[in-house]
């Protein structure tokens, strides 16, 4: 065998924070009992960027795949449950929705429940779409249980994810890796060597001289890229024509200690030039501005986050600066970038960690059976790239659909032209009520019917099947499960008590 055909024996994670100890923690689950050798490199003196604190519901298949108790979980990591998001002012500033983690309702007669809920809009009813939606309905009253009973149970249809504190989340994470045999090695990289014709990495010199070799190396180096970008030039999709958000400003802040109510959801609220995330967490709550510095200077955006905090503020604010897109091949020669070194999509709708996360489960199924593995590569990059771009569209669609208007930012974004795929979905769900999904979405038909609706795109027509129901029936049946939503939600415990007896509080 060749050396480019070579077997993959060694591999070097470049990194640390959430994204090198998500991998490594994986790898290390994967390859347990194996001779495969896993290193991980990074440095103290380095910070990490260390602010993503809420997630969406596919952090659940990460925490059972390496089988870890959620108790243990909720317990080192300081986590709350979420069961969506509240978006306040995102239609015209005076409004408020939820994108919750589950459906509404239940789908009748072989179609989508929605379909009836539009019907009785035609039939001159005026139901809120948030009243047959149980995320919504606990959430608001502070309320979460976990998913239980029969499939057509209220309670079994709910969908939830976790905020978490993403410092402490990595070193639960390190803990597993390094007893999953992952060996880690403090230091800065100084040098990244190539060798061969194919600029393959072969290995990285730190600064007290100590090298490590691989086959194949993972970039967690976050924005600096230093494998993906500054050695091997991958290149850079740039997206901020589409999501002019550039800068971020965040702070943790106190609890209200007189206020014991834990909100079991996220909320991002508008404002001048972007939006500010509010994060509750068992210890604190996490806070931050998202915004465009061509609209807003930093210090109007830190004045502007320190002035809507429900606490005193923790720590001094902190200023990141970004910008949308994603690397042009983020696994290039025998190198895999992951986390922020492979791209950044903003965090409005709790995606970071999640396509850490994807791309080390796209890596586990197309793990490559030698270092010059191009047909894994080609579709691995395939596949990452359809993800971003879908998630990209998604989270368009926010600022587009507005009808804010006289401030320079949004005036922008709600007349700025979108891409085609985004175009095309909405004009379907405008003409018909329907929601298209493709290219393996992780956003399904309830969360694009929450932001099209909460931001006030309605179709101009319903499924025709609806009507197989009169109008009598079809209300009678849409208030029977609006009432087992209600007496479901009601009968659900408070969010912050069901919290402290999972964790023995």
């Amino acid at each position: 065998m060749s050396n480019a055909e070579q077997g993959i024996k060694n591999i070097v994670i470049v990194g640390g924070g959430t994204a090198g100890w998500m991998t490594a923690a994986a790898l290390g689950n994967v390859f347990r009992g194996t001779d495969m050798q896993i290193d991980l490199i990074e440095s103290e003196e380095i910070g990490t960027v260390g602010v993503g604190e809420a997630t969406i519901p596919e952090i659940l298949k990460y925490n059972a795949m390496l089988g870890i108790n959620e108790a243990d979980f909720l317990r080192a990591t300081k986590a709350t449950f979420k069961l969506g998001i509240e978006f306040i002012g995102w239609k015209n500033g005076q409004d408020r929705y939820f994108h919750p983690f589950g459906v509404y309702g239940m789908d009748m007669e072989g179609i989508s429940f929605h379909h009836f809920w539009l019907k009785a809009r035609a039939d001159g009813q005026d139901i809120p779409l948030a009243d047959f939606c149980l995320a919504w309905q606990a959430g608001v009253n502070g309320r979460f249980a976990h998913p239980a009973g029969p499939p057509n149970a209220p309670l079994a249809t709910l969908g939830y994810a976790y905020h978490f504190d993403a410092v402490l989340y990595a070193r639960f994470l390190r803990q597993y890796a390094e007893g999953h045999g992952v060996k880690r090695h403090e230091g800065k990289v100084v040098e990244v060597k190539q060798g061969g014709d194919t600029g393959n990495i072969a290995a990285v010199r730190l600064q007290d001289g100590r090298e490590l070799s691989g086959d194949l190396f993972i970039d967690c180096t976050g924005f600096f890229g230093l494998l993906i970008e500054k050695t091997l030039e991958a290149g850079y999709d740039d997206w901020s024509h589409w999501l002019p958000c550039n800068s971020a400003v965040a702070v943790p802040s106190e609890r209200d200690p007189a206020n014991r109510a834990l909100r079991p959801y996220t909320t991002s609220t508008t404002r001048k030039a972007g939006w500010q995330w509010n994060i509750p967490l068992q210890h604190r709550t996490g806070n931050g501005y998202v915004y465009s510095n061509q609209h807003i200077s930093d210090d109007e955006a830190a004045d502007t986050l320190l002035s809507n905090l429900d606490g005193k503020p923790l720590a001094d604010v902190r200023q990141l600066r970004f910008t949308t897109g994603k690397r042009k091949q983020i696994w290039k020669n025998n190198c895999i970038a992951i986390g922020l070194s492979a791209g950044f999509l903003e965090p409005l709708e709790s995606t970071s960690i999640h396509l850490i996360q994807s791309a080390i489960t796209k890596l586990i199924n197309l793990f490559p059976n030698s270092i010059n593995d191009s047909v894994s590569r080609s579709i691995f990059n395939r596949l990452i790239d359809q993800e971003f771009s879908t998630i990209r569209n998604f989270l368009i669609l926010h600022y587009n659909a507005t009808e804010r208007s006289g401030m320079s930012f949004w005036d922008h974004v709600r007349t700025m032209d979108v891409p085609d795929f985004l175009k095309d979905k909405r004009e379907l769900f405008e003409h018909s009520g329907r929601v298209n999904r493709e290219d393996n979405e992780i956003f399904t038909e309830p969360s694009w019917l929450a932001v099209f609706t909460g931001q006030g795109v309605m179709p101009r027509q319903y499924h025709p099947i609806a009507n197989v129901l009169g109008a009598e029936e079809n209300l009678a049946r849409l208030q029977a499960i609006k009432g087992a939503i209600a007496q479901t939600a009601n009968a659900m415990p408070k969010h912050e008590d069901y919290v402290g007896r999972m964790i023995g509080a």
